[in-house]
């Protein structure tokens, strides 16, 4: 029978529990659905690799990575990468539209000015009919 140490415990039960959350999060509608799915499926990831002592010692050897607990953290890490520079690509592309809307919003209150500016013909006389 294999034991789980403190950490995987630990571990496994935080990845539950960040799961929960986010799909709290998705609830609120505080959390788009594109995002959650990334968060749901690296924390089951990771409690699966908390719970199952075979399959992270497995995963621990295939990656030449001596220590159990250290490739729990190795994924976690990567996982933290990975959403870094999505969300920095997110964030740039975000910028860029916002610089081209302010652009576009500038353009139209110029119109705008322009034409409030631009005197109203006069009125006709209304009621002199021949």
């Amino acid at each position: 029978m294999v034991f789980l140490s403190r950490t995987q415990v630990i571990v496994a039960v935080g990845a539950v529990l960040l799961a929960l959350y986010v799909l709290d999060l998705v609830r609120r509608r505080r959390l788009s659905e594109d995002f959650s799915l990334l968060w749901v499926i690296s924390t089951a990831a990771v409690a699966v690799l908390g719970f199952s002592t075979p399959v992270l010692v497995w995963v621990s050897r295939a990656l030449g990575i001596r220590y159990e607990n250290s490739t729990v953290f190795a994924f976690g890490l990567a996982f933290s990468l990975a959403m870094l520079l999505h969300l920095s690509v997110r964030l740039s592309r975000l910028g860029q539209e916002n610089r081209a809307l302010a652009g576009e919003v500038a353009l139209l209150r110029h119109e705008l000015e322009e034409l409030r500016a631009v005197p109203a013909p006069p009125a006709a006389a209304g009621g002199e009919r021949g």
